[in-house]
């Protein structure tokens, strides 16, 4: 180990910023010494999983050890990328343990100059003997009193006093690269987290100013405010349950502003709009190299919302073969990130919501029965738009003063004419589509009058399997009972699925006549015990 080649070596290291990559400079560099067999970095980290350890039995804590992060070598007998893999028996070392542990534990450079004479600290004299190994070095990587790892190397050749404290001071500089390329990586994370998190807060604005904050007063609305308020303050996991365009959104704003977690982030996430195979590297983020196409280091949906709240909206969709992944993050708070051994830890309170009726989906073996009873702790069921219609006319005001402001219309006007044409008409959308129909009203208003019937005679003829809308025939005289309008409904649905052969999705199907979404139509099936044809599996 040449004074000029431990120079070269230092100085490339230190121009780099990945740590990866200035790990591999510092063992790939010392192998150019003549005589040196094996180079290896060590860095220390928290302990865990343990089970797969090969050394768990000597680990006396089993909370930090030191993992290998980089290895390079000139093997007599092997092959060199053999050699550069970092996952086999000595992956991890436990502080004390072994050389490499008892220099870390101590903090104290370590020389076996001759191996023949001093075996006791070789674990496997064989290998030793076989690649002609004659000396062993190791020297802590410390930066500002903190023992980062370890640095050791196994010779051919012998080892003096002047080559030891020649690789004591190249340690010393290897360890202020490795400082310096983790703040730079570091930097990088928070700089992309930070991105993250002004991404979601634009599409939380976004939202908020698209839908505004939950508006009504009514029974069934109350009873959901009511349950709100009681589980707000605490970190149980909430499940939002309700048809789709009910608000479900708003509930998990709701419930994240008034916690203890209101500062932190509230990160939503769009199961169904997840490709299956980017499910855990969305969740749970990936190191760069992890799969093709991760050119960088990227964190997940959990790690961003630490400290906050994370809204798993439509959770049905979630395949099962990752649940039990979220379920170890709901029990745990630890995860790994896909292609990295190391373990982290998140406090993350979730808000799931959902259309489907996941109990049933419990029993079909499509919903894993222990993370339905992690996520349902306090279940809080939304009333359809249709139980509700006392909050029609105040949502309807609501609606069109946000398009007036988006629009760039004043003056317009919703008459109790039109009031009572919205509250007669079904709204399979919910609320969601009562917000579509109030702007596009809006849109074709003239002279500050909306024109809430035309656009409820388009959505009728749009959708001609639904009911005749009562908003444009005479107002009913009976009031229909729970049971009788649930038989209408059933009624209505079984066409529906006649006129289409009995399938649900895709063109043609019962959801595009009925003009909802396929999962609404499915959860509404199921309700009513109506046999319908099941999505195909690769959707």
């Amino acid at each position: 180990m040449s004074q000029d080649v431990l120079l070269q070596v230092a100085l490339a290291a230190a121009e780099l910023r990945d740590p990866t990559a200035v790990l591999g400079s510092i063992v790939e560099g010392l192998t150019q010494s003549a005589g040196l067999a094996l180079a290896r970095v060590w860095l220390a980290g928290p302990g865990g999983p343990c089970d797969p350890c090969p050394m768990r039995r000597e680990c006396p804590e089993q909370t930090r050890c030191l993992h290998l992060a980089a290895s390079a070598g000139n093997p007599l007998h092997e092959t060199r990328e053999r050699w550069a893999r970092i996952d086999g028996d000595f992956r991890r070392i436990p502080f004390g343990v072994r050389k490499v542990g008892h220099i870390a534990a101590h903090g104290r450079s370590l020389l076996v100059a001759d191996i023949a004479s001093d075996a006791a600290w070789i674990a496997r004299p064989k290998w030793a003997a076989t690649e002609k190994i004659r000396s062993f070095a190791g020297h802590p990587l410390i930066f500002r009193g903190e023992v980062l790892g370890v640095l050791a190397v196994f010779c051919r050749a012998g080892i003096d006093a002047e080559r030891f404290e020649r690789l004591r001071g190249f340690a010393a500089q290897a360890a202020v690269a490795i400082a310096n390329a983790r703040a730079f990586d570091e930097l990088a994370r928070l700089r992309g987290q930070l991105e993250l998190e002004r991404d979601y807060l634009r599409e939380e604005v976004r939202e908020a100013r698209a839908y505004g904050a939950i508006v009504g007063s009514s029974p069934a609305l109350r009873t959901a405010l009511e349950q709100i308020e009681l589980v707000a303050p605490t970190d149980a996991n909430v499940l939002v349950l309700g048809e789709s365009g009910t608000g479900k959104e708003l509930v998990a704003q709701a419930i994240h502003e008034r916690s203890a977690r209101a500062a932190a982030p509230l990160v939503r996430v769009n199961c169904a709009a997840i490709p299956r195979e980017l499910f855990e590297s969305e969740f749970f983020g990936h190191v760069r190299g992890a799969f093709t196409g991760a050119v960088r280091d990227r964190i997940g949906r959990f790690e961003l919302a630490d400290g906050g709240t994370l809204f798993l909206d439509e959770v049905g969709e979630i395949p099962i073969e990752l649940q039990g992944k979220l379920l170890r993050v709901l029990q745990e708070g630890s995860f790994e990130r896909v292609g990295e051994d190391r373990t982290r830890r998140v406090d993350v309170r979730v808000v799931a919501a959902t259309n489907r009726a996941l109990r049933s989906e419990v029993e079909a073996g499509r919903f894993r029965e222990d993370l339905y009873y992690r996520l349902a702790v306090f279940p809080i069921e939304l009333p359809p738009l249709r139980e509700r219609r006392g909050d029609i006319g105040a949502l309807a005001a609501h609606f069109l003063a946000i398009s007036e402001r988006r629009l760039g219309k004043k003056a317009m006007r919703l008459t109790n004419r039109d009031v009572q044409a919205l509250e007669r008409y079904t709204w399979p959308g919910n609320v969601r589509e009562l917000a579509s129909v109030v702007e596009r009203a809006a849109i074709l208003a003239r002279d500050g009058r909306l024109s809430i019937d035309a656009v409820l005679a388009r959505a009728q003829t749009t959708n001609p399997a639904l009911p005749r809308t009562p908003a444009l025939a005479t107002p009913p005289t009976a009031i229909e009972t729970e049971s009788e309008r649930k038989q209408r409904e059933r009624a209505n649905l079984e066409a529906a699925l006649a006129a289409c052969g009995g399938r649900v999705y895709g063109p043609g199907g019962a959801a595009e006549i009925l003009g909802i979404r396929p999962t609404t139509l499915a959860s509404r099936l199921r309700a009513l015990g109506l046999r319908h044809e099941p999505r195909a599996s690769g959707r």
